[in-house]
């Protein structure tokens, strides 16, 4: 989890309306685990950075976030980087990134943007590879300019990003967001990317992507289907199906709490969030099976 709050807190996002307590419960035990996180905006200055830093809250202890630099990456400090195909060149490698080994299982790697825009964002083959390096069990998060899921897929597979729709069905979770006239933020579609995986038999299986949750604008409400595929998202972070959604009602039932009791302070959120003790313990899996 980030040593640092937010700029503003899941608990601030959930008041005004960009989503509800149960997907951000959900959300929640899919972060924890290290799923795969992306947050989509058409539009400039809807709040993707906003939402997804606030969701990074939700990481446990001991999970270091390593950032990327954009135009300067050079993943010295990723061990991988040859193997999912980065070329080295000549760098300094930044000490703070690697004072410790870097492990897949503890560690989330963080782009700004998936972009061209500036150079500190990520693009190219570095965006590649930072997506690829989910299908060998590390956590991503990252923003990207598209109004639907389809359009994060179509962006990330043109040039020069070039991923397989095998390497897309590792982006885990898929935010989309949309500013409404009224200057309001909505998260208008969550969907859960489901990874292409091996069956017992060594058959490769692809499913499609789930939708968790959709906006209904007449009635500026949220509708859930996520309990579609329980069994799925339960076994992704380690848990029977029934203990998953317990465990998302307990922590919808405690964001209700945090909101009704107007808790908003980002320091104040983060220590609430960091008090929260599940129902019961359990091992985090790799995020790519």
């Amino acid at each position: 989890m980030p040593d640092s709050p937010p700029d503003r807190s899941i608990v601030t996002l959930i008041r005004e309306g960009t989503l509800d307590t149960e997907l951000a419960a959900t959300v929640w035990l899919l972060v924890e685990a290290r799923v795969p996180l992306i947050v989509a905006a058409e539009a400039g200055q809807v709040g993707k950075s906003t939402l997804l830093d606030a969701l990074l809250a939700f990481l446990p202890p001991g999970i270091r976030v390593v950032r990327l630099v954009g135009e300067e990456e050079t993943f010295d400090w990723l061990p991988q980087a040859s193997e999912l195909g980065w070329a080295s060149r000549p760098s300094t490698p930044d000490a703070a990134a690697t004072a410790e080994p870097i492990r897949p299982a503890t560690t989330v790697i963080y782009a700004a943007e998936l972009s061209d825009h500036l150079p500190i964002y990520t693009w190219g083959k570095a965006a590649q590879v930072a997506v690829r390096a989910a299908s060998v069990g590390y956590g991503l998060a990252a923003t990207i300019h598209a109004d639907s899921l389809d359009d994060v897929f179509d962006s990330l597979r043109r040039w020069p990003v070039r991923l397989s729709d095998d390497e897309l069905s590792h982006l885990g979770i898929v935010l989309v967001m949309r500013r409404l006239e009224d200057g309001q933020r909505r998260m208008v579609a969550a969907h859960y990317v489901r990874p292409v995986a091996r069956d017992v038999h060594g058959h490769l299986q692809r499913l499609g992507p789930a939708v968790l949750t959709t906006w209904d604008a007449a009635e500026d409400s949220f509708e859930h289907f996520g309990w579609g595929v329980t069994p799925e998202l339960a076994r992704r972070v380690g848990r029977r199906a029934g203990d998953f959604e317990v465990e998302v009602d307990r922590r919808r039932e405690h964001l209700d709490r945090l909101v009704a009791t107007a808790v908003t302070d980002s320091e104040q959120a983060l220590a609430a969030l960091r008090a929260y003790r599940p129902a019961e313990a359990f091992d985090h899996p790799r995020t790519d099976a």
